[in-house]
């Protein structure tokens, strides 16, 4: 760890529990990467939470891992890595198992995305560390439509 550098030296602050913080990065959120998204085939809520998402006014991108054939979903060009996205990404929606997040940290850290979302059920505080460290906010183990609702989305 770098001790003068703020971002790192305090990177706790960007582990977002609370509801103000939750608040705040949904606010500022415009564009969404979501990695593992499905398809509308799938009935999973790896599609009908980005798709709810899309229908508040977020864009979304489509980063999924299987569906090596399927170039669009929710009517936007799937990309293969986060990374790949081309401009900025507010934030990266995770829909991985906690266990196959750590093949995409690199990618994820590559795009230098505002926050990172882990989706409810998902945790792994060794990548969230990670994405704190490099100054992403991190919320874990929470639905992003169910806090979308709660802010009345």
């Amino acid at each position: 760890m770098i001790e003068n550098d703020s971002a790192t030296a305090d990177w706790r602050s960007h582990l977002i529990q609370d509801r103000a913080g939750i608040r705040r990065i949904l606010e500022a959120t415009h564009r969404i990467a979501v990695l593992g998204i499905k398809t509308a085939d799938s009935g999973q809520a790896a599609y009908y939470v980005p798709e709810y998402a899309h229908s508040t006014g977020y864009e979304i991108i489509p980063v999924p891992v299987y569906y090596p054939k399927v170039t669009e979903i929710l009517g936007s060009q799937v990309y293969r890595k986060v990374a790949d996205v081309p401009g900025e990404v507010d934030m990266v929606n995770v829909f991985r198992r906690p266990q196959d997040i750590p093949q995409h940290v690199d990618d994820i850290l590559a795009k230098k995305p505002k926050a990172v979302w882990f989706q409810a059920g998902i945790r792994n505080d060794e990548a969230a560390e990670k994405f704190a460290r490099a100054g992403i906010d991190v919320v874990q183990d929470h639905c992003l439509m169910v806090e979308l609702r709660s802010l009345g989305k």
